[in-house]
């Protein structure tokens, strides 16, 4: 392998293009039914425990996690249980349960939602376990799980919200920052963490400004402002740029390298936001605050949501479609890292930020043209991957040559096709390529 940059001054110059960032947050009308899938985070899906024709609250558990790498699932509105899907397709193809409710418009919250008694790391991680946290800026990996680590110095919180058009994680700074310090507290307290970073990028003065304000008096916590340069919110890169560690590739084990690792841990702001709301209040994991934005919707807002709404409900409530605009693509989160989805009759999830409308024309994919080359994707990866030698690996099934040139380490970020002049869909190939690699290595460890 090639001798690169420091991942913190890799990337691409993406545009920043975040015209929400000064609307605040409204809060949608209950639509008339929800459907909430039982798995919207990484690990065991969750096992429903509710039937049909029972009545629900806000804040009743329906899902109970199916292990340690799961999470709780719970109603986020009140009204009746309309049946247990068995094979319900996720907009990612994946097939879980999932539980439909019909609301009755109270949102009546379960009075069993009373706050944790928390006064040690053991009760505080029972308590993120009971809220059903996970990674909500998109990963949704249990928050517990990577908290129950003991090698971990520093926390960092993750402010970057480096797509463009996002703008839910600068609303939750803005307009949650109570919150957001009560969550930090509590966890370096219970986890006997010292240290705390803020990471928020430059282009979000008003953030940088309220938060140094009120951490100024808090030990140990402090606010860096980030290079404006996507993606300065992945995992490795905001490790690297807040405090100048290195992720190890594997471990002495020989397992990947995770952030405990190298003594660090990454909470997203309105996770450990969501974490301050529950000790306070008791009330789980329910809502979820979007960014609908593109060329394609009528009223572009940043609007708060039931979990389980369907798209075609939150896009009803921020105005529909623009008149004599056809609709050519729908896409969950932001347009770099965001999929697409078939359709309009898809929910919202835990760890979904954005809701990007754009018409057919925006959409359309233009026609890629031969690699030139010109290594633009090698200078923009943020983890120094190759991905002219990835595709040609992948094309002639080199398992081998794939494991060299670390096809597993890519992260989807999708710099590589931003920066290539040809327009070739290099992110999308890489991505095939790391599933077959990750296939076949399983294949080859069961022999």
């Amino acid at each position: 392998m090639l001798k690169f940059l420091k991942r913190s001054a890799k990337g691409v110059t993406a545009p920043h293009d975040k015209p929400t960032a000064t609307m605040e947050t409204v809060r949608m009308p209950v639509a008339k039914q929800v459907i909430i899938p039982m798995s919207m985070h990484i690990g065991a899906p969750a096992e429903p425990v509710v039937q049909k024709g029972d009545t629900v609250l806000v804040g009743t558990l329906i899902g109970k996690a199916g292990g340690f790498v799961s999470a709780n699932i719970y109603s986020s509105v009140s009204g009746t249980v309309k049946e247990i899907i068995g094979g319900f397709r996720m907009v990612n193809g994946a097939v879980c349960k999932a539980v439909v409710i019909d609301t009755d418009g109270n949102q009546t919250p379960d009075p069993s939602c009373v706050p944790p008694e928390v006064n040690d790391k053991k009760s505080l991680l029972a308590a993120i376990q009971a809220c059903g946290l996970v990674g909500v800026g998109g990963a949704g990996f249990p928050t517990h799980v990577k908290l129950a680590a003991d090698t971990i110095d520093t926390l960092i919180i993750n402010g970057a919200e480096c797509e463009p058009y996002l703008s839910t994680d600068t609303r939750e700074m803005l307009e949650c920052s109570d919150t957001i310090l009560s969550g930090i507290s509590a966890v370096m307290k219970h986890c006997a963490i010292g240290h705390c970073i803020i990471g928020i990028e430059g282009n979000k003065p008003e953030c940088i400004k309220l938060l140094t304000s009120l951490t100024k008096d808090m030990p140990g916590v402090e606010v860096k402002e980030l290079p404006m340069r996507y993606p300065q919110g992945a995992e490795k890169t905001l490790i690297e740029t807040c405090t100048g560690r290195e992720v190890p590739q594997l471990t002495a084990a020989g397992k990947p390298g995770l952030p405990a690792d190298c003594g660090c841990v990454i909470m997203n702001v309105t996770s450990v936001s969501t974490l301050g709301k529950f000790l306070k209040t008791g009330m789980p994991l329910t809502v979820k605050r979007l960014t609908v934005e593109g060329d394609a919707i009528a009223k572009p807002q940043n609007i708060e949501v039931p979990i389980g709404t369907l798209y075609r409900d939150v896009i009803e409530a921020c105005g529909g479609i623009k008149e004599n605009v056809e609709l050519g693509k729908v896409i969950f989160g932001g347009p770099m890292m965001g999929g697409a989805a078939p359709g309009v009759d898809f929910p919202v999830l835990k760890q979904n930020n954005g809701l990007i409308l754009f018409s057919k024309e925006k959409a359309a994919i233009p026609e890629p043209g031969p690699c030139i080359r010109c290594g633009r994707c090698i200078t923009a990866c943020p983890m120094g991957l190759e991905p002219v030698h990835i595709a040609e690996a992948f094309e002639h099934k080199d398992y081998e040559a794939l494991d060299k040139y670390n096809v597993d380490l890519c992260v989807a970020c999708g710099s590589c096709t931003y920066a290539c002049p040809a327009k070739r869909l290099i992110s999308q190939n890489t991505t095939l390529a790391k599933a077959w690699y990750l296939k076949t290595k399983k294949e080859k460890a069961g022999k």
